[in-house]
């Protein structure tokens, strides 16, 4: 496996990878080895998962990983569109459910209700679960304007009081959906999304942040270079004692 680089800023540890294949498998390793050195020491791991082509590589790794009992993993997801059930293809319960959780013997899945009719009501069952099982780990990407989970750099908040909000998604966020080819145009990507807020994430005791691809390299930089702040909400992971990013080295290039 070719590391073609490794950093540190604050706490947050950068390893840059020659392909996003061998990043995405270094991440789903490293995540496997805590998944079961918690579950050696606690009944039950809470797991959060992110939702994009980004995590393709780990998730798919993950489900080689030997020696972990998923019946004691409750698994949980971290945003969703408003109006989108996970029956709908284009859905995040739905990747996830294609990518792991309907591949995996968890012992729990809790999904988003994207359809429900009450959608603040819907946040706050979502953040009752989140509190009655507190997350153990989280894997995630971030998006090209540097936000982690819908937690764009005009609505975050790094100090939200809230474990899980409705939120406006700005157009550079949206543009992303249809270069990952989630949505063939702009004007078919929903407006409106559920997120875990940024406390919620790296409020758990582990962070694997898989980023690859070239669109991502300038939000990798300003997550490495900028000032902690919600204007680049990803900085957050900085501030977390056991969080690693991997890139490849189209993602990690301004870093190289």
């Amino acid at each position: 496996m070719a590391l073609l680089k490794t950093l540190q800023k604050d706490s947050l540890v950068f390893q840059i990878y020659d392909t996003r294949a061998e990043g995405g498998r270094q991440a789903a390793s490293d995540g496997a080895e805590v998944i079961r050195d918690l579950l050696a020491k606690q009944e039950w791991v809470n797991i959060v998962f992110a939702a994009a082509p980004s995590q393709n590589d780990t998730l798919a790794a993950l489900l080689a990983e030997p020696g972990i009992d998923w019946s004691r993993v409750r698994a949980f997801h971290m945003d969703e569109y408003v109006g989108f059930g996970r029956e709908c293809p284009q859905s995040f319960g739905f990747y996830l459910y294609e990518h792991i959780f309907g591949k995996l013997p968890f012992g729990e899945v809790h999904y988003l209700n994207g359809a429900a009719a009450d959608p603040e009501a819907e946040c706050e069952r979502y953040a009752g679960l989140l509190s009655t099982y507190p997350t153990d780990i989280v894997f995630l990407g971030i998006g090209e304007n540097a936000h982690i989970a819908f937690n764009d750099p005009w609505i975050a908040d790094l100090n939200d009081p809230k474990k899980v909000k409705l939120v406006p998604l700005d157009e550079v966020c949206r543009q992303q959906q249809v270069h990952d080819g989630c949505f063939p145009t702009l004007a078919d990507v929903p407006t409106h999304a559920f997120t875990l807020t940024v406390p919620s994430l790296v409020g758990a005791k582990h962070l694997f942040c898989t980023v690859p691809c070239a669109t991502k390299a300038e939000a990798v930089y300003r997550t490495a270079m900028e000032e902690i702040s919600a204007d680049t909400p990803a900085t957050a992971m900085r501030r977390h004692p056991h969080a690693v990013m991997y890139c490849d080295g189209d993602s990690g290039a301004k870093l190289l």
